[in-house]
Parts: structure tokens; sequence; C-alpha cells
């Protein structure tokens, strides 16, 4: 019997339905993939089948006793509460009782015994000791003790843990909208085992085609309201869909070739009228009904780079480079070189040290140990996932061209209106504030300025987020004519391999190591004993504070230029200044981990569109915490200096 089917729903928020008469019949055991264009619709397909909306026409027929468990795109905010409370709360009452015991036995002497012995015996009476062990089980798997606050975890292990939740519930239908959120790639492997594991059915959402190919029995498209059925794996769908797009358009000229014929004929003079016959007239009222009715598909965008001359024939060359956050190796002995043309793709998990390894390539930080050479002629264009790049309160136009008609691309005058149209903003969106732009619109004006800049080098951090899949296939296009040299941070496997030529995998413990090829490269080419999920996952591994460490501010105390000053014996600093020191690496580190939360806060997808002054609040807190730890590091390095 199928879990749910979907009869003729329509649903529309505003002239465009987001769902025209749909069709969709989920199986047990299937593993869908849900795609389509950005707006689509197909968060709000998720929420009509959760029950979160009801269609304005059409009906949803659920399976008797179906349990179905929804993870949305941002994970809420349940910071106080442990990853045990956070798990228990998919047992609904029991899970109420479990928490509430838990509290109890570990509150010692001051537990009330007879309330303790009462949940007991609910507990027992409703199977609960064996739904307890569920969710230590469950949380076993996630590697955290289950006193580890919620606050304490990064964004992609609060996604597990709330994975692990709705898996608890033993839910038959499992909605999962864009799971590969913030995740890195370990993360993501993780997040592929459990569903691959899981017996019920899943409807997800995403962009990572190497995820659906992995994961997905069958893709559903969202297309102008419409639902249609594909093969998996992604490449079978394309061409499927390429084929079915021809047709469709063969079908439309002879649709149009048609309108056109009896336009001509009902325009014709007066004896043609006389002997004209209604039949035909009520046909071709009909054809122009349909046509109105039609629905295009929304456009593509045009990508083009502005290229600059090229550059040196070295972008970097390291020689036996090692470089560290306090006790933290980040790059250990590291001999590399980038040459011009070369495309370089950085893997490894959150926080490892990939952005620091950008800073250190483009000269914004210096190596511990070892030389960096740097190439001349150097233009480089940086997109930068937390978006610093765009003006809030600019429009879509302001951002691009600074109130000028024209930009110069690649020593050609072109209009604004008409390049900001290859980005998919149409005349009407040009003159919209950039802080009333969704996520993927922020991103293509990101690409939009950046690409107007004369660049022999992009570095592109994590440029895929929030793009919808045509965009990444075109985005793949343009960067591989590019004639200059990338370096690229992303999560996309598939993006990565399409468009670098080597890789450096960050391993752990400071040891980085250069692959031919892309991610599925390395895994082939890789020792087996070699992989950076080797590294040991705890508590301390999972929470912000150690994954952002790895883009803070250089800790003092540990560059080359401090340890070269350092001789002889240390000078005895007074009580006061060494209990400072000795109290500054917490402070630093707590600041830090606020500075984390911000900062993941600000990259969602759903920062930009809360109000301007909600907005503009959590930028100017970002950036006072910001200038806060560097007044924190710079008193460091002063009392450091004072120790001699």
């Amino acid at each position: 019997m199928s879990l749910l089917r979907i009869k003729e729903a329509s649903l529309a928020f505003g002239l465009a339905p987001l769902l025209d008469k749909a069709e969709l019949v989920i199986e047990p055991q299937e593993r869908i993939s849900l795609i389509g264009r950005n707006g689509a619709g197909k968060s709000t397909l998720l929420k009509v089948i959760s029950g979160m909306l009801q269609p304005d026409e059409g009906e949803v027929m659920r399976a008797t006793g179906l349990k179905v468990a929804y993870l949305p795109q941002e994970v809420p905010s349940e910071d106080a509460e442990t990853v045990f409370d956070v798990v228990a709360d998919g047992l609904g009452e029991v899970g109420d009782w479990l928490k509430e015991y838990e509290k109890l036995i570990h509150a010692g002497e001051e537990a009330d015994l007879e309330k303790l012995e009462r949940l007991q015996h609910k507990i027992e009476a409703n199977d609960g000791w064996l739904l307890r062990q569920k969710v230590e089980s469950a949380l076993q798997r996630l590697h955290i003790p289950q006193d580890t606050t919620m606050g304490e975890l990064s964004g992609g292990w609060k996604r597990r843990v709330f994975l692990a939740r709705a898996l608890v519930q033993d839910p038959n239908l499992l909605l999962l909208d864009e799971p590969t959120n913030h995740l890195d790639i370990e993360m993501i492997q993780w997040l592929e085992d459990e569903l691959l594991q899981f017996r019920g059915g899943v409807l997800f959402i995403s962009h990572d085609r190497m995820f659906i190919d992995r994961i997905a029995t069958r893709i559903i498209e969202l297309d102008r309201g419409k639902l249609s059925s594909w093969p998996a794996p992604y490449e079978a769908y394309l061409e499927k869909k390429e084929q079915q797009l021809a047709a469709e358009e063969k079908e439309w000229e002879r649709f149009d070739k048609k309108l056109a014929e009896e336009e001509v004929w009902i325009r014709q003079g007066i004896k043609a009228r006389r002997t004209r016959n209604e039949g035909r007239v009520r046909a071709l009222k009909s054809l122009r009904e349909e046509r109105k009715q039609r629905r295009e598909r929304v456009g593509q965008v045009n990508l083009r780079i502005g290229e600059d001359q090229s550059s040196g024939k070295i972008i970097a060359d390291f020689a036996n480079v090692s470089f560290s956050y306090g006790s933290k190796k980040i790059i250990d002995n590291l001999t590399w070189t980038m040459l011009r043309q070369d495309r370089v793709g950085l893997i490894g998990p959150n926080g490892c040290g990939k952005s620091t390894f950008i800073k250190l390539v483009l000269g914004e930080l210096e190596a511990d140990e070892g030389k960096i050479k740097r190439g001349t002629k150097q233009q480089v264009a940086y997109f930068d996932q937390m978006r610093s790049q765009i003006d809030l309160e600019a429009t879509v136009w302001d951002n691009v061209a600074k109130g000028k008609d024209f930009i110069s691309l690649n020593d050609r005058e072109v209009h604004v209106a008409g390049y900001l149209r290859d980005f998919l903003f149409p005349p009407e969106r040009l003159r919209t504030p950039a802080k009333a732009l969704s996520g993927g619109e922020v991103n293509r004006l990101l690409l939009a300025k950046l690409f107007t800049q004369p660049a022999n080098i992009l570095v592109l951090d994590e440029p895929t987020n929030d793009l919808d899949m045509d965009t990444l296939d075109l985005l793949e296009e343009l960067l591989g004519s590019f004639q200059g040299s990338i370096i690229l941070v992303s999560h996309d496997r598939t993006f990565i391999d399409n468009v670098v030529t080597s890789s450096l995998v960050f391993e752990g413990q400071g040891k980085v190591v250069e692959y031919a090829g892309g991610y599925s490269d390395w895994l082939l080419q890789r020792p087996e004993e070699s992989s950076f999920s080797q590294e040991k996952v705890s508590k301390d591994a999972a929470s912000k504070g150690k994954t952002a460490k790895a883009d803070a501010k250089k800790t003092p105390g540990d560059s080359a230029e401090v340890k070269g000053a350092v001789s002889g014996q240390k000078k005895k600093l007074s009580y006061k200044h060494q209990r400072e020191l000795d109290e500054l690496p917490s402070q630093v580190e707590e600041l830090e981990n606020a500075l984390a939360v911000l900062q993941e806060e600000v990259s969602a997808p759903e920062f930009y569109e809360q109000s301007h002054e909600l907005v503009a609040e959590k930028l100017a807190l970002l950036e006072s915490r910001e200038k806060e730890l560097e007044q924190l590091m710079e008193r460091w390095l002063e009392l450091e200096d004072m120790q001699g």
C-alpha cells in the first residue's frame, strides 16, 4: 500500500501557482529526490506532505497510521538543551518522562525520590527503557556525550542531532529539506550511510548531485507547478529531461504555427468572414486561451567573467611551510607549487584550515616556518561565502555598477540591465535593496559583481550555496573556459570533480597532501589508512570553538616573529599580569565561540530575508565581537612581550 498519494493538488501564494493540479505517489522504502529551480515551491510541497500546509484544491491521502518526520532547511535554535533532551523529544510523552528522569538522577541528594519512583513506573509501563536505549544508541552513532548542550555544537552537528531525533520516532516517511546544508564532506558521508540504513520512505530536497546519486531510487521534478517522475541517477534524468524539453519545444512550435494561421484567417476580409464557420471560431478562442495559460520555463543564467592579462607563471610556491593556531597544527612542513591555469580544490572537514590556507596563498598571513613565494601580475576575484562584498542597503543595480548605466566587460561596454538579466534579475528587481533578496538571489548578485572585476585568479569559497542545478551546471561550464587560475573550497563533490585539476586534502594534524584530479580521484588514489575522517570525533571536535579557531586571528606567541624574539630566560610577570595572561586563552576561546555562532547566522540563506533593523544589528554585533577579539589578541601579544 502507498504511503502517500497527492491528487490534483493546487496551491498559490501569488500569481503563478506553486502547485498546479500536481500528482504524486510515494511507496514504502522509496528514496525520492525532489528537484526544481529556486522558488519552484519544493519546500512548500514538503510542508503540504507533512500537514503543515493545506492545498487550496485537491487531496493529500495518507496511509492509516502514517508517521511523518520533517527536518527543515534551518534547524531550530535550542541551544540550552542537551543532545539527549533534543533526541528524546522525538518520543513524545515518553520522551518527556525520560528527560525528567535524567534530570532527577543527576540531581543527587536533592532529587525527589517519590517523583523518581513514579516516573520509573510510568516509563516501565510504556516500554520507556527500550525507547531510552534507542536514544542512547542514536547518540552513540553521533559520537557525542549525551550531556553536551546544543549551544556547544556547530550547525552541521546540530543537523545530525535533529536527524537522530527524527529517526528515533520510527517514521514511515522522512522529509528532508536541504539536509547537506552546512555539512562538510565527512558529515555528508555519515548522513548518506544513515539514510541507506533507514527502512522507511525518504523524500529529500538537495542540489548535491553525488548525494542524489548515492541515495535516490528515483527523481521527482517540480516544474511550473507540475510534478513529474524520472529515473535515477541524475545523469539519466538529465538525458530524459533534455529529450522531453526538445519534444515540448517542437510541440509548442506546431501549436504556435497553428495559432498564427488561425489568427490570419480570422483577420481576412468580409468575404472570408461571411464563409467562416463558428466551430473554427470557437477553436481559435480555445487556442488563444491555451496559449495564455502556458507557463514558460524560467530563463537560464548566462555567466561571463571579466578576464585580465595573464598572471606570472607561479601563483604560489610553498617551501617547507608550517603554520599553527596555538597548539593546533594547521599545516606541517608543506612543499607545494601552484602554477598559472592550475585549478586547485581544497578538501577537508569544517575547521581544518582551508580558509587559513587561502590567506597564506594570498599573502594575508605569513608562515610560522618555511618560505612562501608569490607570483607577479596577480588580479584576484574572491567569492566570500560570508557575502561581505554585498552592500545590503544598496540596490541590485548599485551593487554591480555603483550608479553607472554601463559596465566594462572584456573591453566591451555592456548595459547594466542587460548584464543583470543574464543573472536572472528582471527589470523590476534591479532597484530592490540587496537586503530584500533571497539566499539564491544574493549568491547570483555576488557572482554578477565578482565577474565584472578583471581577474586572472578566482578564489571561490562555497560558491554553490543556494544555487539550483541549472545554474551550477552553467557555473561549471564558465569555470571550465576560464583562462586563469582557480582555488576552490566546496562540499559539493560533483562540482569539485568537474572543476579542479588537482586537490589538496587536509588529512589532520597538519598533514596536507596533493592528489591529481578531484574528489573522486582522491578516493581512488589515497592510501587505505589516509583519510581526514580518521580524526577522533569528540565533544571537543564537534564544538564551535574548535572549528572556529581555524579562521580566527593568529594566536600571539606562536608566530615565527615572536618565537625568534624569545631568547634566554623569560621574565617573571607581576601576579596581576600573570593572572591576566592565564585567563586570556579561555576568554579568547569564549569569544571565538560567540563569533562562530554569529558567523553561522550571517552565512545562513535566510539571514538577509529578516528585517533591515535585525540584519544591521547582527552585523554590527559581529563587527564589535571581531574588534574585541583583535584587542584581546593584541593584549596577549603585549603580555608575552613583557614576559621576555
